[in-house]
């Protein structure tokens, strides 16, 4: 990462701690676990989204249940040339969000105050969720966000196969692939699962 983007985290967390005092945007208090459990985990997800989307000149993505903008101001801080909205029921995170697209100078990154399932915006590349709900809950609210050629991610601590199975059961998404996350000083399990609509 340039020294630019390390200077814009390290700005988030710092605002995030500011903002938390008044707003309660994170559970956490301490800078270090913030660094830990936010960004190097929102971070962990940076290679793997590159891969799978390279080649797309634009990517639009959605955050759902974005909270204080994890993962999706990480992402607008990480990838210039992708536009991030991110999505949340709760007003002051979401203008939290929105300080921030200003604060670190991010024209990429929005945020609406607003439920995923009354969203009316056109379809998008990639929908991520960071412990947002069960699989089946997730691809019931925002899968029909998702374009013909798009994703749907949700980003876990581990793998559960009866979500997995819920998933096919209750919705026209099954798993398309999982792949386990590597966060640094993290000592807890992580994973990426990637959804697709059947057939």
């Amino acid at each position: 990462m340039s020294e630019e983007q390390a200077q814009a985290l390290l700005m988030y967390i710092e605002q995030m701690q500011r903002w938390n005092k008044t707003y309660n945007l994170t559970a956490l208090k301490n800078k270090e676990q913030m660094l830990v459990q936010h960004i190097f985990d929102s971070l962990s997800v940076v290679m793997p989204l590159r891969k799978k989307l390279a080649g797309r000149k634009t990517v639009n993505v959605l955050d759902v249940g974005s909270g204080g903008g994890l993962p999706g101001i990480v992402l607008a801080i990480m990838n210039a040339t992708w536009n991030i909205c991110c999505i949340d029921a709760v007003e002051k995170k979401t203008a939290f969000v929105r300080q921030m697209s200003g604060v670190l100078k991010l024209p990429n990154l929005s945020a609406q105050h607003i439920r995923i399932e009354q969203r009316t915006e056109p379809q998008v590349d990639l929908v991520i969720s960071r412990a947002f709900a069960s699989l089946a809950d997730f691809a019931s609210l925002a899968g029909k966000h998702v374009d013909a050629s798009g994703y749907l991610v949700a980003m876990k601590g581990h793998y559960i196969q009866d979500e997995v199975n819920e998933l096919v059961s209750r919705t026209e998404w099954e798993e398309a692939s999982h792949e386990t996350l590597e966060v640094p000083e993290l000592d807890a399990k992580r994973c990426l699962i990637w959804l697709q609509r059947k057939g």
